[in-house]
């Protein structure tokens, strides 16, 4: 018989197809199983408009079967089969698809839309097979035909026998070889596992002789082989259910048998959508941190379907990085089936979707912030960092969207507060919003530098994570508020009845903070009074936009920028330290040298910075124990 020789273009892809153009071999079947899908889909089309062709949906399978011994593997399916034409257009020339021109021809009939414009796909085959064979008889036709490929030589057509209409693919499994296993593809677990992963939600059934043991009557260890067809395939999905038919049980379910966490989902939201883009989706807000959340491994993503089938496990364009802990899947019917990463970054639809997604998810927690705070505070202790990560990540572009998400402890009421929350209980000579960093509440509460803002009865909200300051240095503002740090050196405290008394007193310590600047050269930008202290001897507060916190967190960086904060020395003329100071700068400088280390070396300590010198700085406490 002659051997007919594919076209030069359809060769090279041929060529590519067989040396693997998918990085995972497995998904020949998903493409087989789709085609097969398609060619039951024609025949009802037919059905529409034929009032000689009845359709009876249980009359339409798609069947796999596996033959070790052999090495065959059999796709068939009752569909509308195909012609020796067909075979020679829709198998001859790769990548014409034949249900690409079923379609246009019948665009305008309603009912169930086509799977698949292959083309390419169907060779996927060639990856697992050393030889291909489709047997098919066409609906009307009274002779069947086969067609034959041992790859990109060319292929064979000839007629053959064959009763019913449809199609039969047989595949020579390839043998095993140091970095494949083939023979996983004639694994009866191995193909249920590949339906179940790419083609559960196929519309018609999926069947396959599975085999048993039981037990022989009356033997204690005796079996006996029992083989049963069984459908595989789910075949309705859950996202195109009504939401009225499922219940709370129903998604945790679902939640839990796609191994979306281990956890019970806060929240769950079904979409229904149609407008510019249609598309159904199931997603997930899990109430747990994946234990790689917040490493490098962690990959984002939702699955990701055309018409049932899935075509990316993990489709990150999906969601925004901010909201990478959702869980979930999305089908649509306007995505390619077989589109590529690369096309997926370019898609319209895809992007309309994400944008879609990206405000439903948004709704949903502001919801759950609103009607459920206990829930949302235990999704915040899980993934607040990540929201505000969001708003310091791309140069503070998403800070309007996620700025009513955050919250942060508050020093007046002891729990976890709102912005909004926050500027709704500002009294109204009060210009800032005021907040404080360390590494813990405790902390936070024994910082000196709180006590002026707490004196004048103003809320503080507490920093304890290492990106909060970051994230409100590009927040900036919030509802025209300004952030300030209890550390800074402009509080905006206005205490114009003090200020020539301070001023006064401020007077008889210039020379003495002269000389300890002069002794922290290098350490400090200043050394002045402060107006901030009631209890303390000592404090920082900083100049400029680097913070002794942001200082801590840039230097344990692996690079290390050795980055300073700009930092004032304050000393507390009320307390009883300072009147040492005067005694020692009016008859012991060396004293005073001694005071200032000391002091300055304290408040290192208070703001949980290491010592320079920590045998010096013994050394000095032991000079005044002296």
């Amino acid at each position: 018989m002659e051997k007919k020789q594919f076209k030069a273009e359809s060769k090279r892809i041929l060529d590519l197809m067989i040396n693997s153009i998918y990085t995972e071999k497995e998904i020949f079947l998903r493409e087989l199983i789709s085609n097969a899908s398609d060619a039951i889909d024609k025949i009802y089309y037919k059905a529409l408009t034929d009032e000689n062709l009845s359709f009876d949906k249980n009359s339409y399978y798609i069947k796999i079967i596996p033959n070790k011994e052999t090495r065959l593997l059999k796709i068939i399916d009752t569909g509308i089969g195909m012609s020796k034409e067909d075979l020679e257009n829709n198998l001859g020339v790769i990548a014409e698809s034949g249900s690409l021109a079923f379609k246009k021809e019948n665009e305008s009939k309603d009912g169930v839309d086509i799977i698949g414009q292959f083309g390419v796909g169907f060779y996927s085959a060639f990856m697992v097979a050393d030889k291909v064979t489709v047997i098919s008889k066409a609906l009307g036709s009274e002779k069947a035909y086969k067609w034959e490929s041992e790859g990109a030589d060319g292929y064979t057509i000839e007629p053959c026998d064959k009763n019913s209409v449809g199609t039969e693919i047989i595949l020579n499994i390839k043998e095993n070889s140091e970095d494949e296993n083939y023979d996983e593809y004639l694994e009866e677990f191995a193909l249920k596992e590949l339906v179940k992963k790419y083609s559960d939600f196929i519309r018609y059934p999926i069947k396959m002789d599975v085999t048993s043991k039981k037990l022989k009557e009356g033997s204690e260890n005796e079996y006996e082989e029992k083989i049963e067809e069984n459908t595989v395939n789910s075949m309705v999905p859950m996202w195109r259910k009504n939401k009225n038919e499922l219940k709370k049980e129903d998604y945790e379910k679902f939640y839990s048998e796609k191994h979306y966490g281990y956890d019970k989902p806060v929240k769950y939201i079904h979409i229904a959508a149609d407008g510019l883009v249609s598309y159904n989706a199931i997603l997930f807000i899990p109430e747990k941190t994946p234990f790689d959340y917040y490493t490098k491994e962690y990959e984002k993503g939702l699955e990701l379907y055309s018409r049932g089938v899935l075509i990316m496990n993990k489709c990150s364009d999906l969601l925004p990085d901010y909201f990478s802990f959702v869980k979930g899947m999305v089908d649509s019917e306007d995505l390619s089936l077989n589109i590529s990463r690369e096309m997926l970054q370019h898609d319209r639809q895809l992007k309309l979707i994400a944008k879609n997604i990206k405000n439903k998810v948004k709704n949903e927690l502001l919801s759950l912030l609103k009607n459920e705070r206990e829930k949302y505070e235990e999704f915040y202790n899980s993934f607040g960092r990540q929201l505000k990560y969001g708003i310091y990540s791309d140069f503070g572009s998403n800070k309007e969207m996620l700025q009513d998400l955050l919250l942060f402890y508050s020093s007046k009421e002891e729990k976890l507060v709102t912005l909004e929350e926050y500027v709704s209980r500002m009294p109204e000579d009060q210009k800032y919003i005021y907040y404080a960093v360390g590494q813990s509440n405790d902390r936070i509460k024994k910082l000196p530098q709180t006590e002026l803002v707490a004196d004048k009865g103003y809320e503080i909200l507490y920093f304890t994570d290492d990106v909060d300051e970051f994230a409100i240095k590009m927040l900036m503002k919030y509802k025209e508020k300004e952030f300030r740090s209890v550390s800074s050196n402009d509080l905006g405290i206005d205490t114009s009845e003090k200020d020539k008394e301070e001023k006064e007193k401020e007077k008889e310590g210039k020379e003495i903070f002269e000389f300890m600047k002069e002794v922290l050269k290098g350490k400090v930008k200043d050394v002045k009074a402060s107006r901030r202290l009631k209890q303390h001897p000592v404090c920082f507060s900083n100049d400029g936009d680097i913070s002794i916190e942001m200082e801590k967190i840039l230097n344990t960086m692996p690079n290390n920028p050795n980055v300073k904060a700009d930092k004032i020395l304050e000393i507390n003329m009320d307390h009883e330290i300072f009147n040492s100071l005067k005694v020692a700068f009016d008859n012991d400088k060396d004293k005073l040298s001694l005071y200032t280390n000391l002091l300055y070396n304290e408040a290192l300590l208070i703001e949980g910075l290491p010592i320079n010198d920590p045998v010096e700085f013994t050394n000095n406490i032991c000079k005044i124990m002296k």
